[in-house]
């Protein structure tokens, strides 16, 4: 599986830069420092390569707060890492790590 997220319609994908990112372990989104262009219905899209099959999920609005309250985030990292990464040699691994905080 592979995975990616539309911005607010198909075909606008959104792209990775130093802000934002597309796991492809969880297929989750993250963005870095929110901006006001960030603004937008967010659609994650699944994609089979087997057998070249795409599911979209609902869409997922991001709504900039305008009272100037940020939420709270404890800091904290995000992802449970495994004991052991096996690979074969001469192979590329990507490990993620995000940490949430304020």
């Amino acid at each position: 599986l592979t995975y990616a997220w539309i911005f607010n319609e198909y075909p606008s994908f959104v792209q990775q830069d130093s802000r934002r990112f597309v796991s492809q372990e969880t297929g989750n989104l993250y963005i870095a420092k929110v901006e006001s262009s960030d603004a937008g219905n967010y659609t994650c899209v699944v994609t089979n390569s087997v057998t070249s099959t795409r599911v979209l999920g609902p869409p997922t609005p991001l709504v900039l707060r305008n009272d100037g309250v940020m939420g709270e985030y404890e800091p904290k990292i995000e992802v449970q890492f495994p004991e052991t990464v096996p690979s074969a040699k001469g192979t590329t691994v990507k490990l993620e790590c995000f940490a949430l905080g304020k």
